[in-house]
């Protein structure tokens, strides 16, 4: 049995389960979900190693967690029943399990719901994270620890706090009332947000876990635009950004895995199909009149997915990095920014500018200050990049910065 087939299996189906049995008995059980899918899986591999795998493993894999949760959930009822009668009204009634399916509708639905539970303001952002690895994108804990450059005592931990917290605070598997499912939104897209960021400027040396996160945030994105509630144009705007962003991720490395700078990526390489995608869901983001910070990175993504190093390209990402600083600052887009400006206006303009954030413990501020100065200074320019090796906090990061300086270097010689 190929290994990578019951992980990928795993990973896709993990996260169903556990949202259905936790919708239909609520989110206090959800570790007992985690447990029953975990059983399931072990009896799977045992089984289908010497019985072979079924003709349709999903159906298989729903049957027996059905069987071993209804079975669970009778048991528990029956020594409620007998012993501890004062609180039979919190276990799950037998009319519940009439309801508890694994229908393609009942599935979406429970992981939307699930989805807004994990996302609730209760729940530090890292937890929300964590958790939507673990629940929502079935991760385990090795590889959230990885994906966190963290250990699996602190992720379990954390993971431990954030589900208590769940249960202390009651949180319903539910969609908000339509009058906050805006204001709930906000936060089911930055977690998403986030998660793709987790992905695509990983800390991690783990190239296809990097991957697996950005498909992941991309999945958990789509599913919101399946529901009317939640189809939104922000939701469809960070899609779009998502899409655009995705549709590189092959073209940014090498065979052996090492990384490509965006000047020397193969357009070839880069999935059109993404970048069509990316384009409908940014056209969809269009109607309303608000604005998002995922409709203005939308847009400047777009501009990089053309290669063409033109001066209009340049001018129109600036003026979309203009309105993002006032619509949602932050120094990564004010450099950014400046880096634009340095291609519409020249190095002095851009060194005036640039000079006044005053980033000293930031390393893109001195990858920036380098890149302005190879056109005026390479000694300053090597000095500069040198600095922001240091301050660099990952192997990739130094390995791409150390990569410019060789290659002025190789220009003075």
């Amino acid at each position: 049995m190929d290994p990578d087939f019951l992980k990928q299996l795993f990973q896709q189906e993990f996260t169903k389960i556990v949202a259905v049995i936790s919708k239909s008995f609520g989110l206090q059980y959800i570790e007992i979900a985690e447990d029953i899918v975990s059983e399931t899986f072990l009896l799977a591999t045992e089984s289908w190693q010497t019985k072979g795998v079924p003709a349709n493993p999903t159906a298989w894999l729903y049957t027996v967690a059905k069987q071993k949760t209804l079975a669970h959930f009778r048991r528990n009822k029956i020594f409620t029943d007998k012993i501890i009668p004062a609180v039979q009204q919190s276990e799950p009634e037998a009319e519940s399990f009439d309801d508890f399916n694994f229908s393609q509708e009942n599935i979406k639905d429970s992981q939307l719901k699930m989805l807004f539970a994990i996302c609730t303001p209760a729940i530090a952002s890292e937890a929300q994270i964590g958790l939507a690895l673990r629940i929502l994108c079935g991760f385990g804990i090795d590889e959230i620890a990885e994906a966190f450059l963290s250990n699996k005592e602190t992720i379990n931990k954390r993971l431990f706090r954030a589900k208590e917290k769940l249960r202390s605070e009651k949180i319903e598997l539910e969609l908000p009332s339509e009058a906050e499912i805006i204001k709930r939104l906000d936060n089911v897209l930055h977690i998403i947000y986030l998660l793709f960021n987790e992905g695509y400027y990983s800390k991690t040396q783990n190239q296809i876990l990097r991957k697996e996160l950005c498909i992941e945030a991309l999945r958990l994105a789509l599913m919101l635009s399946t529901y009317e509630k939640t189809n939104t144009p922000k939701t469809n705007a960070l899609i779009a950004l998502i899409c655009f962003h995705s549709s590189r991720f092959e073209a940014r490395l090498t065979n052996e895995g090492d990384f490509i700078l965006y000047e020397q990526q193969d357009e070839e390489r880069w999935n059109q199909e993404l970048i069509h995608q990316g384009l409908h869901f940014l056209k969809n983001a269009a109607s309303g009149d608000e604005l998002t910070s995922y409709h203005l990175e939308a847009k400047i993504a777009q501009c990089h997915c053309i290669k063409e190093d033109s001066p209009e390209k340049w001018a129109e990402i600036l003026q979309w990095y203009d309105r993002l600083l006032v619509v949602n600052y932050s120094p990564a887009a004010a450099l950014n920014r400046i880096f634009a400006l340095y291609k519409v206006k020249g190095v002095k303009a851009a060194l005036v500018e640039v000079k006044t954030l005053q980033l000293e413990d930031n390393h893109f501020y001195f990858v920036l200050l380098g890149e302005l100065y190879k056109e005026l200074d390479k000694n300053k320019a090597i000095a500069n990049f040198n600095k922001a090796k240091i301050l660099a906090k990952t192997t990739l990061e130094k390995e791409i910065i150390q990569q410019k300086i060789d290659a002025i270097k190789s220009a003075m010689a």
